[in-house]
């Protein structure tokens, strides 16, 4: 059964929209990245800038950004979504979603207000900040019948959905399914990735020398996954989990390589058949170590390969999906020589990492990009590795 991703919505740091985001990335654009003090630690953050579409009253209970955020993607593949309702019908058309922080920033913003007033605002429900509620909101507003959850394992969480999305395909419980994810800035992330000394002191280095920790972003990413023929391929998915350590990736990187292998394997491809390979690349000094390792193990030092979070930050349980736009959009292009995304440092390359093939700006394939990897880990060793194809 062949799996074609039909449409992207996406919204981050870099853009609002696909041709922006695409022309911003190609170009290597760092300024959506800026420094904030709004959530208690000053530091980098990638935020969304564009305005974002107002929920509806009789939504209220789902009233957050996240969601906000969410339907802005949707809204830029409502069509494709109505065609495949119209087609399928609502009770075919299921939604997979990954996230990190949901709505919790309305739940931070609530109890300031308790702190000061005594009692929470009117407006704040708890289901704004439930794990669920973008996958809930998105089947009430589309009033869509089949199977709707979110899946939360940290930064891979997103990459997990589109695993459970093909399985509701393959297994015959939906024609089609909206996958994605979303996560927004807050204060749990944040300070919380301020305590374990992970975020950098100025702009993130992904690969770099000085690397020294992440800089946060937020997006929303949004595909439609269906057997009816589109632009590209979902062609395969590995995982695996090293349980190592709670926060740490396994330096030996054993099950990062497994799980790019399984990918590779699932695709029916060999590492030589990628044209680009999205690393997760978060700028952390044991991150970068480790999957630099794996890659030069399975790759050697021939793919090109970079991070974008030099220039989106890490949009956490929302950066699977994310990347994987990227991939979709480099795919998609009609660019004949396939431009490819930089890695941007504004560093030197760290010379104690495996050699890779790191893009520089302005850099192309050389003709048209067929095939993609892209890979995401998580706290707990969570990993996930995906490959698309140009149809």
């Amino acid at each position: 059964m062949t799996l074609y991703l039909n449409d992207l919505g996406l919204l981050c740091a870099v853009g609002n929209s696909k041709a922006e985001v695409l022309k911003r990335l190609l170009a290597g654009d760092r300024s959506g990245l800026s420094a904030s003090d709004e959530f208690g630690t000053r530091c980098m953050v990638g935020a969304v800038s564009s305005e974002l579409p107002e929920i509806a009253e009789r939504y209220r209970m789902y009233n957050c950004r996240n969601n906000r955020l969410l339907l802005a993607a949707l809204s830029q593949i409502e069509q494709t979504v109505g065609d495949m309702i119209a087609r399928f019908g609502a009770d075919r058309i299921g939604i997979v979603l990954g996230t990190s922080t949901s709505g919790v920033r309305n739940t931070e913003l609530a109890l300031d207000y308790l702190a000061d007033h005594g009692s929470l605002p009117k407006e704040y429900h708890y289901k704004q900040q439930q794990m669920g509620a973008g996958a809930d909101f998105l089947a009430d507003f589309l009033g869509v019948q089949g199977p709707a959850y979110t899946i939360s394992t940290a930064c891979s969480s997103s990459g997990k959905a589109f695993a459970s999305a093909r399985r509701l395909i393959r297994q015959g419980l939906c024609d089609a399914v909206i996958v994605g994810g979303a996560d927004s800035l807050c204060g749990l992330t944040v300070n919380g990735f301020a305590a374990l000394e992970s975020i950098s002191g100025g702009l993130c280095k992904p690969f770099g020398l000085h690397r020294d920790g992440i800089n946060i972003g937020e997006a929303a990413s949004l595909f439609v996954l269906s057997t009816e023929p589109g632009p590209v391929i979902l062609q395969g998915i590995g995982a695996s989990s090293d349980a190592y350590h709670f926060a740490a990736p396994d330096p030996d990187a054993t099950d990062v390589i497994g799980a790019m292998r399984i990918a590779l394997d699932d695709a029916g491809k060999t590492p030589a058949e990628i044209d680009y390979l999205n690393l997760h690349g978060t700028a952390t000094l044991l991150n970068d170590a480790m999957e630099g390792k794996a890659v030069n193990a399975l790759f050697g030092s021939t793919v090109a390969a970079s991070s974008s979070k030099g220039m989106t930050g890490h949009t956490l349980g929302a950066a699977a999906a994310l990347e994987l736009a990227f991939c979709w959009l480099l795919l998609t292009s009609a660019d004949q020589q396939g431009a490819l995304i930089p890695n941007i440092n504004d560093d030197e390359t760290d010379p104690a990492l495996p050699a890779l093939n790191l893009v520089k700006k302005g850099r192309a394939l050389g003709r048209r990009i067929n095939t993609c990897q892209s890979n995401s880990f998580a706290f707990g060793g969570n990993n996930v590795s995906i490959v698309l194809g140009r149809a």
